[in-house]
């Protein structure tokens, strides 16, 4: 399949495929990435990262609400169980459904969507694994840490292959997640 700029019949210059993000993506220290990594990062590290991203976030506010709500570590285990669950199927299918990967050259939707809905999971349920302590609060403190710890690693990986500033992610996506906190409480 072809990646890259394109003419349409208007003659207008457009690319084909995802616009500027994977262009972004394909730049690496100024020259092209080689094309298994580029296969790597478009069908498996940038799904990943997606349902990373999403499972951490979304799932903070459903489960920090229910822990100051109802002060049961059982509860908001189950809460966040079912959010981590439920989101991922969501992000699961909203990445396989979102193209076919024949044009963008983004892989398999299943595999994508398998892919997205995994790390959606994964990063739903490391926050919520705390709430198997029966004090709310020890399950609470315990949380934080673990949501700090992964938006770290989401930095981390947003560094290490699409080379964006490691102390400015670090911050984006804190701020994120402060906010859905913040909305939780």
């Amino acid at each position: 399949s072809y990646f890259g700029p394109m003419v349409n019949d208007t003659g207008l210059l457009f690319f084909y495929g995802d616009i500027i993000t994977y262009l972004e993506i394909l730049r690496y220290n100024g020259k092209h990435m080689e094309k298994n990594e580029r296969v790597l990062v478009l069908q498996y590290i940038q799904p990943g990262l997606l349902g990373l991203m999403d499972g951490s976030v979304s799932t903070l506010a459903p489960l920090f609400a229910v822990a100051f709500a109802t002060r049961s570590s059982h509860i908001t285990l189950l809460v966040g169980l079912s959010a981590a669950i439920g989101a991922a199927i969501s992000m699961g299918f909203a990445e396989a459904l979102s193209d076919t990967g024949i044009h963008t050259g983004r892989g398999h939707p299943l595999r994508r969507g398998f892919v997205t809905g995994l790390m959606t999971f994964i990063g739903g349920i490391l926050h919520a694994l705390p709430f198997l302590l029966p004090k709310i609060w020890h399950a609470v403190y315990l949380a934080y840490i673990i949501v700090g710890l992964e938006l770290i690693f989401i930095a981390y990986i947003r560094n290490k292959y699409f080379k964006m500033n490691f102390l400015i992610s670090v911050f984006q996506v804190v701020v994120g997640g402060v906010l859905v906190i913040l909305a939780g409480i």
